[in-house]
C-alpha cells in the first residue's frame, strides 16, 4: 500500500473512493455531503461504525473524538469494509488536533496497514486488498498550517511500525511444523542482512558452554534443537542502551505436565514474545533510531519424550541458582531465566524489558486485550505504560509483593518454578524472573506478560483474528522517545 501526502484540496484529488471520518456524530461538518443518506441508512455515529455509499463512492466511518487510538481503529474498520470491493485508490483529508502533534496522521497510516492484514499462507484461495494507493490531503482547513516535513516523518514511521507489527504477526501465525527454533534463527539472519543489524546465533554446543542448562532442559525432548538469537543495532553515540528479551517457544505441549487438548490449540502463539523482539529490531533499524538496542530470543520447543525434563527435577540456571521443577508447563520462565542471565552478561544496559506469553493468570487478571507490566521500580514500568497509550496498545501494572514471593519457596532448591498457590500467578511468574536479574539491573527491568493480547481468536480494534503483534508498537514509541531525549 502506497501513501501520498499533498497540500491539494481534497476536491482536486482523483481517487476511486473517498474516506470521510465523522467526529462525535457531527453530520453538519462540511466534509459530510450525504447527511440524508446517512440518516436513511440508520447511521448512529458510534465508534468504528461504517457506512459505504457505493453510488457516491464515499465511505463514512465514525469516531468519538480526534484521538490517535480512535482514528486507528476506525481506519482499520474502514479498510476491512473495502476488502471485497474493487476500489484501488482512496483519498481522505487529514484529521489533526494540533499543528505540532502528528500522532493522528501516524495512526491513520497504521490503521490502514494493520487493518488490511490477512494471514492466508495456508489457504488455497488468497485474499486480496484492492486499495493500493492512499492520498492524504494536508489542505489548510484546520485554521493552521501543518509542517509537511513532520507529517512525512509521521507517515514513514507509521508505515515502518505497522509493517514490523505485521512481520511479527506472520511469524506468530506460522505453524509449529513450519516455524521451529532453527527457522526463527534463519528469520533473524535474514533480517540482519536486510536491515543492517549484527546477528549472533548460539546453538546447543555454545548453549552448554554458556551453562544455559534450564533452557536446554526444556528443549531436550524435541527433535528441533534450541537456538538463542542476539540481534544488535549499534548507532554511534547512542542516547541509551536497551536490552529486549523475548520468549520464543515455537510450540508448547506442556511437556510431561501435558496440556489438555483444547489448551494445545494456538500454542504456536507461545513464540509471540520472541517474535515481537524480532519485529522491534526490524523497525529500530529501519527508523535508524539513535538508541543502541539488543534483542535476545530464546527459541525452544517444549515437547514430550523419553528424554523430557520431569517434575521433581532440580535444574541449575546460568547464574547458579537451583530450581525445583513441579510443573513442566511452566517452561517459559526457565527459558527466560537463562536468556536474561546471558543478556546481562553480554550487554550492560540502561534498561531491560522482557516479553512473554507467560501466564494464563495475566489473562484472568485483565482480560484478552491488555498486557501486564511488572518489575521492582516504577520508572521502567511507566516507560512502557506511557508508550502503550499513544501506540494504541493496552497495558497495566501488576505490583510485586513479598507475600506472594514466599509462595515460590522450595524445600530442596533455591526456588520452585511454580507457586504453591493458584492465585496471583502472573505476579509470581514475574517474581520468579526477578531472581535472574542482577543487582545492577534490579530497578532498570520490566517484565511484560503479553499472554492476553498476543493471540485472540476474533477481530478486535485494529487487530485481526490470531496474532496481533503485541508489544511491537508500544516498545517502538518508547524507543523513539529515548532517541529524541
Amino acid at each position: 500500500m502506497n501513501f501520498n501526502l499533498t497540500i491539494n484540496p481534497i476536491s482536486e484529488i482523483e481517487a476511486d473512493i473517498e474516506l470521510i471520518i465523522i467526529v462525535a456524530n457531527d453530520l453538519e461538518h462540511n466534509f459530510v455531503e450525504d447527511k440524508k443518506l446517512l440518516k436513511k441508512a440508520g447511521f448512529s455515529g458510534t465508534q468504528d461504525e461504517i457506512c459505504l455509499l457505493i453510488e457516491k463512492n464515499r465511505l463514512y466511518v465514525a469516531v468519538e473524538k480526534v484521538k490517535s487510538t480512535n482514528i486507528r481503529t476506525a481506519v482499520a474498520s474502514a479498510i476491512r469494509a473495502l476488502a471485497s470491493t474493487e476500489y484501488e485508490t482512496l483519498k481522505m483529508a487529514s484529521y489533526m488536533n494540533s499543528p505540532k502533534c502528528t500522532a493522528v496522521l501516524r495512526a491513520v497510516v497504521e490503521g490502514f496497514i494493520l487493518g488490511a492484514y490477512k494471514f492466508d499462507t495456508y489457504k488455497t484461495e488468497k485474499s486480496s486488498q484492492a486499495i493500493n494507493e492512499v492520498t492524504i490531503s494536508l489542505e489548510e482547513y484546520h485554521g493552521y498550517q501543518l509542517d509537511i516535513e513532520k507529517c512525512a516523518t509521521a507517515l514513514k514511521n507509521g508505515q515502518i511500525s505497522a509493517e514490523a507489527t505485521n512481520f511479527t504477526r506472520d511469524i506468530v501465525n506460522t505453524t509449529p511444523e513450519d516455524c521451529y527454533p532453527k527457522t526463527m534463527a534463519k528469520i533473524a539472519k535474514a533480517l540482519a542482512k536486510e536491515s543492517n543489524l549484527e546477528c549472533k546465533i548460539l546453538k546447543p554446543k555454545e548453549l552448554r558452554r554458556e551453562k544455559m542448562e534450564t533452557l536446554l532442559a526444556v528443549a531436550r525432548a524435541s527433535r528441533h534443537k534450541p537456538r538463542v538469537i542476539h540481534l544488535s543495532h549499534k548507532p554511534k553515540n547512542p542516547k541509551a542502551v536497551i536490552t529486549l528479551v523475548g520468549k520464543g517457544l515455537t510450540y508448547d505441549s506442556g511437556g510431561l505436565s501435558l496440556k489438555p487438548a483444547d489448551y494445545m490449540v494456538t500454542m504456536k502463539s507461545d513464540k509471540s514474545g520472541g517474535s515481537a523482539v524480532l519485529g522491534i529490531m526490524k523497525a529500530v533499524s529501519e527508523m535508524n533510531l539513535d538508541v543502541e538496542v539488543h534483542g535476545f530470543v530464546g527459541a525452544v520447543e517444549n515437547m514430550i519424550g523419553d528424554d523430557a525434563y520431569k517434575p521433581d527435577d532440580v535444574l541449575v540456571a546460568k547464574n547458579g541458582k537451583t530450581i525445583e521443577i513441579r510443573n513442566t508447563d511452566a517452561e517459559g520462565r526457565l527459558v527466560l531465566a537463562d536468556v536474561l542471565c546471558y543478556a546481562q552478561q553480554e550487554v550492560q544496559a540502561d534498561y531491560i524489558f522482557d516479553y512473554a506469553t507467560l501466564t494464563g493468570a495475566s489473562v484472568v487478571a485483565v482480560g484478552h486485550y491488555t498486557s501486564t507490566v511488572m518489575g521492582n521500580a516504577d520508572e521502567p514500568k511507566d516507560m512502557i505504560i506511557k508508550a502503550s497509550k499513544i501506540s494504541g496498545e493496552l497495558a497495566t501494572k501488576l505490583d510485586f509483593n513479598h507475600y506472594l514471593k514466599k509462595t515460590l519457596g522450595s524445600e530442596i532448591a533455591d526456588i520452585c518454578n511454580i507457586s504453591n498457590t493458584r492465585y496471583g500467578g502472573a505476579i509470581t511468574a514475574g517474581q520468579f524472573l526477578e531472581e535472574f536479574i542482577d543487582e545492577q539491573h534490579k530497578d532498570k527491568w520490566a517484565h511484560i506478560d503479553i499472554a492476553g493480547p498476543a493471540f485472540v481468536e476474533h477481530t478486535w480494534g485494529e487487530n485481526p483474528h490470531g496474532a496481533s503483534g503485541a508489544g511491537v508498537r508500544m516498545t517502538l514509541r518508547m524507543l523513539e522517545k529515548l532517541a529524541r531525549s
